[in-house]
């Protein structure tokens, strides 16, 4: 089974707008509400893909109610721990002329160290079922980030692998403790790094450096340009299939998924990571954050390279 666990759960509002234009009323020609949360956006993608999931984290309010009913409709188990506050609600606002696209996010839900305590109690329960953990995301108020690295301590303990995907100063805390994955993005990685990764290269340099002091493998996004996987011994350019963009919201998190469904299936991590940006290129298509089709994804499974690099 593989475990996702999400400190701060979060709906997407996406709203599908002309152009931006500051101190103008603008009017959204299309709405959707959709998953948020990189760990509960792969399990939503599982979902989609036939896998099941269990889904652990925090939640509140009526957000956090829709946030597991939405789950539960694609066959994904929930346990979240109820909490103070309420569940986010991020605005994704997506310009139709191809400008691009920002995502406003919140800060809502509460935590205690009550809630903090059972959800380690429900992380230690679920850990003889599981074959691989997603965990990462923003953390809540209330929450800090050593709760990463004592998760991923707990999980290495059982020898159970770990894809751990966050932005500082969550990574940073995650990564000492040596998760088996990690998957930054561009401004991800020049943040954990302290410069701006600009190119492949210098992401490869990084990556290297990553791998050789923590011995965790990073799969890192550039969004239009792809990605770049550095394994053990071995590294890998993935190049973008020439699709037209929708909205990318999500599209990191269906990497994450990939990369799980081939370690629950016990395939090579290469078949993970060309499921992975399959499912991303999918993502890409629609609308809502995390959304895509199956059938999609399968399409494009056969067109993704894996380039040996350098």
């Amino acid at each position: 089974m593989i475990l996702t666990v999400t400190p701060n759960t979060t709906l997407d509002h996406t709203l599908i707008i002309p152009t931006f234009q500051l101190n103008q009323t603008i009017r959204a020609h299309e709405s959707y509400y959709s998953m948020g949360g990189k760990p509960t956006d792969a399990s939503w993608i599982l979902g989609e893909l036939g896998i099941p999931s269990l889904a652990l984290g925090f939640a509140a309010g009526s957000i956090g109610h829709k946030v597991a009913a939405l789950l539960q409709q694609r066959q994904v188990q929930t346990d979240f721990i109820e909490v103070d506050g309420e569940s986010r609600l991020n605005t994704v606002i997506v310009c139709a002329d191809g400008s691009g696209q920002s995502t406003i996010t919140t800060s809502t839900l509460q935590v205690r160290d009550v809630h903090l305590n059972a959800l380690r109690e429900k992380f230690i329960q679920a850990l003889p079922a599981a074959t691989c953990i997603i965990l990462g995301g923003t953390l809540p108020q209330g929450a800090s980030p050593s709760l990463y690295a004592g998760f991923i301590e707990l999980a290495k303990a059982h020898g159970i692998p770990v894809i751990f995907d966050a932005g500082e100063p969550n990574l940073s805390a995650g990564l000492a403790a040596g998760p088996t994955y990690i998957k930054p993005n561009q401004d991800e990685l020049s943040g954990l790094v302290g410069e701006r990764v600009t190119d492949m290269a210098s992401a490869y340099r990084a990556g290297q450096r990553i791998l050789e002091q923590y011995g965790t493998a990073p799969i890192m996004t550039f969004g239009g340009d792809g990605a770049l996987a550095v394994l053990p011994g071995r590294a890998y350019r993935i190049p973008p299939l020439p699709i037209k963009v929708v909205s990318a919201a999500g599209a990191g998190d269906a990497v994450l998924a990939g990369l799980a469904a081939s370690i629950e299936r016990a395939q090579p991590i290469e078949e993970g990571l060309r499921w992975g940006m399959a499912a991303a290129s999918a993502v890409c298509l629609l609308p809502g954050t995390a959304d895509c089709r199956r059938e999609d994804v399968e399409r494009f499974l056969p067109q993704i390279e894996l380039i040996p690099y350098p």
